[in-house]
């Protein structure tokens, strides 16, 4: 009798974890389909598509070809990659080879390295300390700012030394015994063995990367060095309709110059969904 009460108030438990679930992806995912539904409309509809519906009026890839067409999209979204890919894998690598080190019973100072970093985490540099040292180093207004821009985050170091320390010490006496070096016992053994948790976070930095708006808008200030964020901020939030349409169709009137603005914020986000969209599916088949 009791058993089965507590089975019949499990199963509620569940029905109302389940319904609450549904509602945050229902939540989640609606507001993007919507903005699908305004970017994929035609162009003599768009605007008539309300914030409830998930379905085009129409259907076209002219926001898209408009967006695409911009040249500014691609120079920032080109810069953007650039940062991404070549920051998360500077990362990985660093941050990988830091938390094997710092697993290195023989490593002389060991507590005071951590009691650094962990320092380093808690007590985090100002915006003008940050500005000043780029500037100082010649890096203002250049990619490799943002590339090196907190290129180790201290807890994802700490949750890979977890990792480095759960594997078996015998791998590593069996391999010097062999002869082979803290390169080979890094890259040939630990590496391998640590291939779902570095996948997870070189997602977590390249998510990071690749939504990073507010330093990137301070340290790349030249059109030619701008990140896809920074443009999505111009088209979105300040409804710049220069870049968005170019100066030519707007003094023309063209059709270009007549499009639904909101369709066409709908489809830059929807650019700069993209890649995280591709990203995450990559990680769940780790």
């Amino acid at each position: 009798m009791v058993m089965s009460i507590v089975k019949q108030k499990f199963s509620i438990w569940k029905l109302v974890v389940g319904l609450f679930l549904c509602f945050i992806a229902v939540s989640v995912v609606l507001p993007l389909l919507n903005l699908l539904a305004r970017a994929l409309s035609d162009p003599d509809k768009a605007f008539l598509v309300s914030g409830t519906e998930i379905l085009p009026r129409g259907f076209s890839f002219f926001h898209f070809k408009v967006v695409f067409h911009n040249k500014l999209i691609w120079t920032s979204l080109k810069n953007s990659l650039i940062i991404t890919i070549t920051g998360t894998a500077l990362s990985l690598v660093l941050t990988s080879s830091a938390a094997y080190v710092l697993t290195r019973p023989s490593l002389p100072g060991k507590k005071f390295f951590m009691y650094f970093l962990i320092l380093m985490m808690i007590m985090v540099p100002g915006m003008v300390q940050e500005y000043f040292l780029v500037k100082g180093l010649g890096l203002m207004d250049n990619l490799l700012s943002m590339i090196f821009y907190k290129t180790v985050s201290v807890y994802y170091l700490i949750i890979f030394m977890r990792f480095f320390e759960d594997i078996p010490k015998s791998l590593t006496e069996s391999a010097e015994l062999d002869g082979a070096g803290h390169w080979t016992i890094f890259s040939k053994i630990f590496m391998p063995l640590l291939k779902v948790p570095t996948i997870t976070i070189g997602m977590f930095y390249f998510v990071t990367r690749w939504n990073e708006f507010f330093y990137s808008s301070i340290f790349l200030s030249s059109e030619k060095n701008t990140v896809l964020q920074v443009m999505l901020r111009k088209f979105v939030v300040e409804n710049d309709q220069v870049n968005m349409f170019g100066l030519e169709n707007l003094n023309a009137n063209n059709a270009i110059a007549q499009l639904d603005m909101e369709a066409m914020k709908a489809t830059t986000i929807w650019v700069a969904l993209i890649p995280i969209l591709i990203i995450y599916p990559i990680d769940n088949m780790k």
